[in-house]
C-alpha cells in the first residue's frame, strides 16, 4: 500500500466529516487492512478505477430501484437502441 492512500483518503474524509471522525475513520481502515494481512496473508490490492466504477454504478442502481419500490414505481432500464453498423449479419447460403 502506499503512502499517499492514507493521507488522500484522510483529507478527503476531512472534508465530509471533520477532522476528528476523519482520523478515526481513517485508522479503522488502516486496522481494517491489517488485519486482513496478518490474520489472512491477504495483501492490499487497490482496485482499478474501471472496477470500482462499475460497482458504484450496480450499487446506485441496485438503491435506485429500491427507493423506487418503496415509493410505488417501477423502474425499467432502457436498452440503448440498436445502430444499423450493430446489427449482425447474416450469411447467404452458397
Amino acid at each position: 500500500m502506499s503512502a499517499e492512500l492514507p493521507r488522500t483518503r484522510l483529507r478527503w474524509q476531512r472534508s465530509r466529516l471533520g477532522e476528528p471522525k476523519a482520523i478515526t475513520a481513517t485508522a479503522h481502515k488502516l486496522a481494517r487492512i491489517i488485519y486482513n494481512l496478518m490474520r489472512y496473508g491477504l495483501a492490499y490490492v487497490q482496485q482499478e478505477e474501471a472496477v470500482y466504477a462499475e460497482q458504484v454504478h450496480a450499487r446506485l442502481e441496485k438503491q435506485l430501484h429500491h427507493r423506487a419500490k418503496e415509493l410505488g414505481y417501477e423502474v425499467v432500464k432502457l436498452e440503448p437502441p440498436v445502430t444499423k453498423a450493430e446489427t449482425p449479419t447474416t450469411a447467404t447460403p452458397a
